[in-house]
């Protein structure tokens, strides 16, 4: 028999093991149950979101005493959520493919055993107050793609996936990466409308995989770091020519796109983009290209699943958004040979370019220049305005604040139910004017009168327009709704119109209303819940921040877009440049939404001189500026005796088109800016720390 002092030791030994914890898969169960992201357990823990998803995904273990605090706190969570009577399901949204009983199993390994692989979930993440029972069912993920749209490549060879999925990569040349990328790492995404096309697959290279793949950690020139591209001779253009691939028109830049001709029905392209090239442009995507590559895999695949898997800019992404939803051909039977061809897609732009109008081209493109044009053009751009001072009454200068509002993606808003023309301009002499057709009309709009204390709905400067004028459907109809008849001398006209940009509104509205609401910011809360919920969202999750700020970069860099300017300082005056190649290279949309967009301002600026008497100090763009006797909208903003706003003015809310808090500063900070000729819209969120920007 043992002795009692060998059985003492044997108890004490395994007093003094290491905790034990529960496998992976379970950890993240319990930890979704409880209602608890990463990111706050993380904070509770005081270690970072990525060690977090390593114990979740077998990858790491924790040490002590964070070991310890971890044991405890799953203890607790298994008493309170006992797993069901079956194995517990595996939650790809937080964990590696395999569900492996041994902490030391790699997830890498995991995500090529002989399994059936575990599908990555693109659905919403919610935020830490939402219990998991709430979550809405995932849609099902294409089988054809088990390991999601896009991964981020570290320099060991870890592919990072969306989900928590993490891939061994073994390529170690740009050309090795493409073959692996489309014939063993299952990326990739379905196509979001039945005649379009899939998305291809995106590798994302950290500073330390471009250097591993052969590639320069930085780009250097004189340039701006995203056009600036990688010599002909380079040795890793020249091994992707050699290997029979081929780049894009725009060369080996910070998006390189590398494919061969379809052959058959299957597309062979990948798409790169190189962090430490500037890739993800800070404004776009704020403080991503810093995160550890399992959180840009998350931010880039939550923006992949609620708009597109990125191509590009934001603007370049929110371009190819409207072909992707609006694709431009669909099969159609030719009755001569019975055989299926490729034809036009009704409600698209289809597939040839269109040249505009010359009033609504720039004054450098080819229709103006070899037609020595010379009648103006169209000058639909966003409010840029600022009060006279002197127009200033002693009340409002008494006021001790100015508060500013910012409308939620205004452009998108505008570009909701808006019918554009989708054939070639007509051109009319003096034709009436008809608010139902899209197009270009020469009217003069200068005896219009509009109160001086309130910018003209017709210039983007707000001044008065002095005769004849170019404008868009939009704003002559509105002059109309204000009571004056309109007479125009010209019009280019669409015979063919359609609202294309509808489902393009409506991915986008329901990206942004969706991310809002998982930072807390939901349709539900009222006006001061909400103006609470506004001021913590960026910091209830920094990535899920960094998709809100990416889906409203790409609306505006969308519009944009339609009337790209030519680029680069070998441009000649009247050569085509790139962008005139594409069909969505229209000036005319981009003219409709701008100019729905400032009507809609001045609207509601109109309508709260009315219901309040309170006139604005300044407008830009979608923010206005207005005297108040508080630090709150809540004091200025009309509400009925019900509590409820009053329609017709500015709205509280997190849909586009409604307002949020801008920022605040003091009555007198914004006259003193006026009366050096800035616009405190532009500094009101940021204060006298800007003013060297320049207006």
């Amino acid at each position: 028999m043992a002795s009692e002092e060998e059985l003492f030791a044997s108890v004490d030994a395994l007093l003094n093991e290491e905790p034990h914890l529960p496998p992976p898969a379970e950890r993240a169960r319990l930890r979704e149950a409880a209602g608890i992201t990463q990111a706050r357990l993380a904070t509770a823990l005081k270690t970072t979101t990525q060690s977090v998803k390593n114990w979740e995904n077998g990858r790491s273990e924790p040490k002590s005493p964070r070991l310890d605090a971890y044991q405890r706190l799953l203890k607790g969570w298994a008493a309170k959520y006992p797993s069901p009577g079956t194995a517990p399901a595996v939650s790809v949204a937080a964990t590696a493919p395999a569900a492996s009983t041994e902490p030391a199993a790699s997830a890498v390994e995991t995500a090529h055993a002989p399994q059936a692989p575990a599908v990555p979930a693109a659905g919403p993440v919610r935020p830490a107050a939402r219990p998991a029972a709430a979550k809405a069912a995932q849609p099902a993920a294409d089988p054809r793609f088990p390991h999601g749209p896009l991964a981020v490549l570290d320099g060991e060879g870890a592919a990072y996936g969306v989900g928590g999925i993490v891939l061994d990569c073994p390529a170690t040349s740009v050309v090795e990466l493409v073959e692996w990328t489309l014939r063993a790492s299952g990326l990739g995404a379905p196509r979001l409308h039945r005649n379009g096309k899939d998305s291809d697959p995106l590798i994302v290279l950290t500073a330390a995989a471009a250097v591993k793949l052969g590639l320069p950690e930085r780009l250097e020139g004189h340039e701006q770091r995203r056009s600036l591209r990688l010599p002909e001779d380079h040795p890793v253009v020249k091994q992707v020519v050699k290997a029979k691939w081929r780049l894009t028109q725009r060369g080996f830049g910070p998006w390189a796109r590398i494919y061969r001709k379809v052959q058959g029905r299957e597309r062979q392209c990948v798409q790169l983009a190189i962090l430490s090239w500037d890739a993800l442009d800070e404004r776009s995507w704020p403080g991503v290209a810093e995160m550890e590559p399992a959180d840009i895999a998350r931010v880039l695949g939550v923006y992949a699943q609620r708009v597109i898997t990125p191509r590009g800019s934001t603007a370049v992404s929110g371009l190819e958004l409207m072909t992707a939803l609006r694709p431009p051909t669909r099969a159609v039977r030719d009755e001569a040979s019975g055989n299926w061809v490729p034809g036009l897609n009704p409600g698209s732009l289809g597939t040839e370019p269109m040249d505009p109008a010359p009033p609504e081209a720039t004054p450098e493109h080819p229709v103006v220049v070899n037609s020595g044009w010379t009648g103006g053009f169209l000058n639909e751009e966003a409010y840029q305005w600022v009060r006279d001072v002197s127009l200033l009454s002693d009340e409002e200068c008494t006021l001790p604040y100015a508060v500013g509002l910012d409308l939620n993606t205004a452009f998108l808003a505008a570009a909701a139910r808006l019918v554009v023309g989708l054939s070639a301009p007509d051109h009319f002499h003096a034709p009436a004017f008809n608010p139902k057709i899209p197009g270009s009309w020469l009217v003069d709009l200068s005896h219009v009168e509009v109160d001086p204390r309130l910018p003209s709905p017709f210039t983007p400067d707000g001044t008065r327009p002095t005769g004849p004028a170019w404008y868009q459907t939009h704003t002559v109809a509105y002059a109309q709704e204000l009571g004056y008849n309109v007479q125009p001398l010209e019009a280019y006209l669409r015979r063919e119109t359609g609202a294309y940009l509808d489902p393009w509104h409506d991915r986008l509205k329901t990206a942004y209303a969706d991310t809002l609401a998982d930072l807390g910011v939901t349709k539900d809360l009222d006006d001061r819940q909400f103006l609470a919920a506004m001021e913590r969202h960026k910091d209830v999750d920094p990535a899920l921040a960094a998709v809100l700020a990416a889906i409203k970069a790409t609306v505006k860099g969308g519009i944009g877009k339609l009337r790209e300017r030519p680029q680069g300082k070998k441009y000649k005056e009247g050569e085509r440049w790139p962008a005139l190649q594409r069909p969505t290279w229209r000036p005319d949309i981009r003219a409709a939404v701008i100019a729905k967009a400032r009507v809609n301002m001045h609207r509601k600026l109109r309508n709260m001189a009315t219901m309040t008497g309170l006139y604005p100090l300044a407008v830009l763009s979608d923010c206005v500026v207005y005297p108040s006797p508080g630090e709150s909208p809540l004091d200025f903003l009309p509400y009925a005796a019900s509590g409820k706003p009053q329609p017709g003015g500015f709205r509280l809310g997190p849909t586009p088109g409604l307002a949020k808090l801008e920022g605040v500063q003091s009555m007198l900070w914004a006259v003193d800016l006026m009366e050096q000729g800035y616009n405190p819209a532009r500094h009101i969120k940021g204060g006298d720390a800007v003013l060297d920007e320049g207006e």
